[in-house]
């Protein structure tokens, strides 16, 4: 994908009634294997394409949101299409909705994403093997000991709307 943003990625929900569009290359994709995504997956583990929210864009269809609480206690909000109940994207507190967190899955074309990181890879199912040539970290990890500068920048430009936001 190139950083412009020129190649977009779609995607949708499993009825078909949401369709929406990704308009630039993410900022991180991490495979996370924690067992808090893992029960509210039902699934081994969830890949989170995160991108600015102003990048995402609703084409069609109708959501909805199930706030849950996150690891770190904050507010978890997953949004889902209101037909089929497919878990799309979701906001977690460290970025609020100024960050998006995409469910790779949902994607038409999700083989073109790749995880940046493999995290709380220690949570994982036995019999689950991690992906070779993947940042692996048992828990906590920090995006900067694997982001590239420019992607960082986008995180941390983020993480400074939302703190000058809650002043």
């Amino acid at each position: 994908m190139q950083e412009s943003g020129a190649t977009w990625l779609e995607g949708g929900c499993a009825c078909g009634e949401v369709r929406y569009r990704v308009a630039a290359d993410p900022i991180l994709v991490n495979n996370c294997y924690c067992s808090l995504c893992q029960r509210q997956t039902g699934s081994t583990s969830v890949v989170n394409l995160f991108i600015e929210a102003e990048k995402l864009e609703l084409l069609t269809g109708e959501t909805h949101s199930h706030v849950l609480k996150a690891a770190s206690g904050g507010p978890h909000e997953i949004v889902r299409c209101v037909t089929c109940g497919t878990a799309l994207w979701s906001f977690y507190p460290r970025l609020g909705r100024l960050g998006a967190g995409v469910r790779v899955a949902t994607l038409d074309e999700p083989a073109r994403v790749q995880p940046d990181a493999a995290i709380f890879t220690a949570d994982r199912m036995p019999w689950v093997t991690l992906p070779e040539g993947v940042p692996q970290f048992e828990g906590a990890y920090d995006p900067a000991s694997f982001l590239p500068p420019d992607r960082l920048a986008r995180m941390r430009a983020l993480a400074e709307r939302k703190r000058m936001a809650a002043l």
